[in-house]
């Protein structure tokens, strides 16, 4: 059985799901899931888990990502990226200087309205079904981070950014604003994920690259559990500590800062993950079964 993470270059096109299907087909999973999805439109890192490792999607879902996204100026489409009706052209008059003036508004903490076309749920319904019947619904603003704003290329009409932000920020509403702000209108033209908080997308393989290789050659990029949580807190327990979280049992332990942390043995092998309180005490999260692979 597989458990553990691989590293997939998404394709324009492609769905996240689709993509996900491919590589459980390629490595035999019984069990598959994904850590942030990417649109068809959008192309890049896809983090892929497979058997005990989609219990540990949380923390690989908060962490920061990061985009080389294309913001083309002057139009602005119904979706707000390159595959909605264009509904207003306008002249674009912006200098590379005007350009980064602007962007640095939109650094730090912002709040962004999620777009109609999207997957959040009114009263039980997407908003993008909603979306192509016409409706609009009101949403409410959320607060997202942005750590990183800067221009790879301009050439006067299409800007080529680079941002890391928050979970949860809608790089094609970030594009939007971007383009009101300047007067002129704009919308996505491109996105690509290049990075999931440590993991990037140049140690990542597409698709097809996988299926070129050998099941053993596949099986070796997996990354196993330890891997995964490395980035976190560290609680290490013996046998008899282990089976008493199982049984579902607060511990006490010194020197655990309080949070989110990985639980794992002597050895390294991970238990699972755990949350902490100021007073060290730990009690379980997800638990892995009693051993995994990986």
């Amino acid at each position: 059985m597989t458990d553990g993470a691989l590293l997939v270059d998404k394709p324009v096109g492609a769905s996240s799901n689709a993509a996900l299907q491919r590589a459980k087909r390629l490595l035999g999973a019984a069990k598959a899931g994904h850590a942030g999805t990417l649109d068809p439109l959008a192309s890049g890192l896809l983090l892929v888990l497979f058997g005990e490792a989609t219990k540990f999607a949380g923390p690989l879902l908060d962490a920061d990502k990061e985009y080389v996204a294309g913001v083309k100026l002057g139009e602005r489409t119904a979706t707000g990226d390159a595959e909605g009706e264009v509904l207003e052209r306008s002249p674009v008059d912006v200098s590379a200087e005007s350009l980064r003036t602007v962007l640095a508004r939109f650094r730090g903490e912002i709040e962004q309205i999620p777009p109609m076309h999207s997957a959040l749920k009114h009263k039980g319904t997407p908003l993008y079904r909603l979306a192509r019947r016409g409706e609009e619904v009101e949403r409410a603003a959320r607060r997202v981070r942005i750590s990183a704003l800067e221009v790879v290329e301009y050439d006067g009409g299409t800007a080529v950014l680079r941002v890391v932000c928050s979970k949860g920020t809608y790089i094609r509403v970030l594009a939007e604003d971007i383009g009101k702000a300047l007067g002129c209108g704009a919308h996505l033209s491109a996105l690509r994920r290049t990075g999931s908080g440590r993991f990037r997308v140049d140690d990542a393989a597409t698709l097809e690259v996988l299926e070129a290789m050998t099941p053993a050659q596949r099986r070796a990029r997996v990354l196993a559990l330890p891997q995964l949580l490395q980035d976190l807190p560290r609680a290490e327990l013996g046998l008899a500590e282990e089976t008493r979280l199982r049984q579902g049992q607060a511990l006490k332990i010194s020197g655990l800062h309080a949070g989110l942390c990985a639980v794992v043995r002597p050895d390294g092998a991970v238990i699972g993950l755990g949350s902490a309180d100021s007073e060290g005490g730990l009690r379980p999260l997800r638990l892995t079964r009693d051993h995994p692979s990986g």
